[in-house]
């Protein structure tokens, strides 16, 4: 199989670039490397979709190792055909390829089987090929004591159970029945009484498979996983039965009778089960993938949140009987001060909770409180926005999302950082330190608990952790890292290092720090290779080589001094940031530079940027956390209030908005834009600041329902968008009433 032609097809890329991908993945360069350092071998393909290539890369050599051990085991059996052979190397899928493996697979002990040891074969090869006439006298030839077969029945029954399972192991049946199900079955489920009604809208729900969204399918798994209801699927079966019948029969002799009930004991007792499961495997599969996307599309933005540089934090993790935890931390993330307050209910000390953290406040200057977003939250913000009015220093504060935090705090991480400390005053310094660097402090939790997804608790865990710890990876590469103050755990992301790497790493600076990136190479088990993948994403701020400081990576130094003597700059120039270097680079002319550097047209590009603003953080140009200094409680909202708010989760059906209210807003897919989307990640992504309107407030339910609609507009979209529903409706529509028509038995 080639994979390049394979994939610069599917991906819609250069097939030379593509071959590029696949030798550079093969040599055992990551792809973050691969991503920002060589560029011009790939032709800048994007990291998100170099995932994606090695991904299904990985998924075609599967298919060709699963293929060779096919081929193998039917070779084995002497069943092997030129014609066999030939149809397992132009299968494209795992399903294919199982299809063609069906019929030699090792079974258990089948119908079919017992028949076929009768001697009951050729009887079946008679039966299927529809000879007009009498089956009754050949058929009475195959009685045999001996063998078990000691009537006609017992001859007849078991080559209908050999030709059932004949049909049943059909790979382009199967294929053509596995495509029907999917573009014409109905998911219907049905209530298993309980006093929970978790799941009433499925109490007796149906959609077709076709067009059910994935939130919907994971609702239905988990519903089916806790036995709360019962999930079949349903299709035409007159259909069916056409499909196959025009296949194994073309008269209406005995025989083809004989084959007929053949065909209805397959469908009803093999392929049919065999099709449900595998239709609701694929239907869980697809909803599966989609909803790691959507974490993955929410926890990038999420990661990527500017830090909030040059502060001191004052966290609070809120409870009610036990008090809410503090923790104040410095601008490195040092702790300060620790201790509990109890200023929610039962006890109500809100003065002196007061007295105790006004004095912190003043004691370490704290210009911003972090408060966790868990239980006693909105207690919690009434009293700190209270307390804001009697600071005579300037004070602010943030909601911060603290799903996780108590992982981190138990976990045996947490208790290596701060082990003088218990997991309530843990939880609180994690708070804290999710506002100052959130990549930093939210790599250290299982990225499953984050919380900015749906059903990451029914994913197969495997994948996603895969497709999760691939985005932290990214994102710790885009941002890169401070080689001499980075946690083990952070550096463990880093291209090219392990976990027992980085722990090197911070053994090695804990006697000597670093001076320089070449120093890597005498970190033990650190070798050329590691050393070559990771030394460009790390930073010393304070090394001898300016570089150092910049993504610029080691093997392009030479090439970087050529092109600072070409545009005129001194070494020193470089620190201080070359803000002209655009102007220079145009008086020259890109390309010419290019050449005469011996830097590649991308690479070039990334090093002027570097150059610009040695040691920038791309996090910087983002916006900025939401601070405030007041509060809206859910009953101060009014139908029509426009405000501000900010992006917290994005789900299949719309998007969670933090609108200063303890409970999120949910602005549902429909209100998101005037235009017809079909993806919320269309309109926006987790961390975006947004103008909503208020359409809707449940105080009973305490939900709260938002616009993005612009007001005019929104009444006559509606009515556009159904319109183009409808039109979209047509075609399905027509064909499947063609379709009824054509198979109405």
């Amino acid at each position: 199989m080639d994979y390049s032609v394979i994939l610069s097809k599917e991906f819609g890329l250069q097939e030379h670039h593509v071959k590029n991908v696949i030798s550079l993945i093969d040599e055992g360069n990551t792809l973050p490397f691969i991503a920002r350092y060589r560029k011009e071998m790939t032709g800048s393909i994007d990291d998100q979709v170099l995932r994606e290539v090695s991904d299904r890369l990985t998924y075609l050599k599967n298919l060709d190792e699963r293929k060779a051990e096919i081929s193998k085991s039917i070779t084995e059996q002497n069943k092997m055909t030129d014609e066999l052979q030939n149809a397992i190397n132009l299968a494209l899928t795992m399903a294919e390829v199982e299809d063609i493996y069906r019929p030699y697979k090792q079974k258990k002990t089948t119908k079919a089987g017992i028949a076929i040891a009768k001697g009951l074969s050729e009887l079946a090869d008679k039966i299927m090929e529809c000879n007009r006439g009498d089956i009754t006298a050949y058929a009475q030839s195959f009685i045999n004591e001996e063998n078990g077969v000691l009537t006609l029945t017992d001859a007849l029954t078991g080559a209908n159970d050999i030709i059932a399972e004949r049909i049943s192991d059909d790979a382009e049946l199967r294929k053509k029945l596995r495509e029907y199900f999917l573009e014409n079955a109905t998911i219907h489920t049905l209530e298993i009484p309980s006093e929970d009604k978790t799941y009433d809208m499925y109490y007796d729900y149906s959609e077709k498979v076709k067009t059910i969204p994935s939130h919907r399918v994971l609702a239905i798994n988990r519903g089916e996983k806790e036995k709360k209801l019962s999930v079949k699927i349903e299709v035409d079966q007159n259909d069916i039965y056409d499909i196959i019948e025009e296949k194994y029969i073309d008269n209406k002799s005995t025989t083809a009778r004989l084959v007929q009930i053949a065909i209805d004991d397959s469908y009803k007792r093999l392929l049919f089960p065999s099709l449900e499961r595998e239709l609701l495997k694929t239907l869980f599969e697809r909803a599966s993938e989609e909803a790691i996307h959507t974490f993955e599309r929410n926890l990038k933005p999420l990661l990527l949140q500017p830090p909030l540089h040059n502060r001191v934090i004052l966290a609070l993790d809120p409870a009610y009987r036990t008090g809410c935890k503090v923790a104040v931390i410095n601008e490195n993330g040092d702790v300060l001060a620790k201790g509990v307050v109890y200023p929610t209910p039962p006890q109500n000390k809100t003065d002196e909770a007061a007295i105790i953290l006004l004095d912190l406040i003043k004691r370490h200057k704290v210009t911003v409180i972090a408060i966790g977003n868990g239980t006693a939250s909105k207690e919690t913000e009434i009293f700190v926005s209270d307390l804001i009015k009697k600071c005579p220093t300037p004070l602010e504060y943030a909601i911060v999302n603290e799903a996780g935090a108590s992982v981190y705090s138990a976990s045996k991480l947490g208790a290596a950082e701060f082990p003088e400390y218990d997991v309530s005053i843990r939880s609180a310094i994690s708070i804290a330190r999710r506002l100052q660097d959130p990549l930093a402090e939210l790599i250290k939790i299982d990225v499953k608990s984050i919380g900015v997804g749906e059903y990451q608790h029914d994913m197969p865990e495997k994948r996603l952790t895969e497709v999760l710890n691939g985005v932290v990876e990214d994102c710790v590469n885009k941002v890169g890292v401070d080689l001499n103050t980075a946690s083990a755990s952070l550096l463990s992301y880093v291209s090219g290092l392990s976990k027992s790497t980085a722990n090197s790493i911070v053994e090695y600076r804990s006697k000597k720090p670093f001076r320089t990136r070449e120093e890597l190479l005498n970190v033990p088990r650190l070798g050329p290779k590691s050393y070559e993948q990771c030394a460009g994403f790390l930073r010393i701020r304070d090394s001898k080589n300016i570089l150092d400081n910049t993504g610029v990576h080691p093997e392009s130094y030479p090439y970087v001094t050529k092109l600072l003597k070409l545009l005129g700059y001194q070494d020193e120039d470089v620190a201080k940031g070359l803000k002209d270097i655009r102007d220079r680079v145009k008086a020259y002319g890109f390309n010419k530079l290019s050449i005469d550097s011996e830097l590649g047209i991308y690479t070039l590009e990334d090093i002027i940027q570097e150059l610009m603003k040695p040691g920038r953080d791309i996090r910087d140009t983002l916006p900025k956390p939401t601070l405030r200094k007041d509060l809206l409680s859910i009953e101060d909202l009014e139908i029509g209030m426009i405000l501000d708010g900010t992006v917290r989760n994005v789900v299949a059906f719309g998007a969670f908005v933090d609108i200063g209210v303890h409970q999120d807003g949910l602005v549902h897919i429909s209100e998101l834009s005037d235009n017809f989307i079909t993806s919320a990640f269309d309109v926006v992504k987790v961390g975006d600041k947004v103008q909503v309107r208020v359409i809707g407030v449940d105080l009973a339910k305490q939900k709260i329902s938002l616009s993005m609609k612009t007001g005019t507009n929104s009444a006559k979209q509606r009515k556009q968008d159904k319109q183009q529903d409808k039109k979209k409706d047509v075609p399905y529509n027509d064909s499947l009433k063609a379709l009824l028509s054509k198979f109405n038995r």
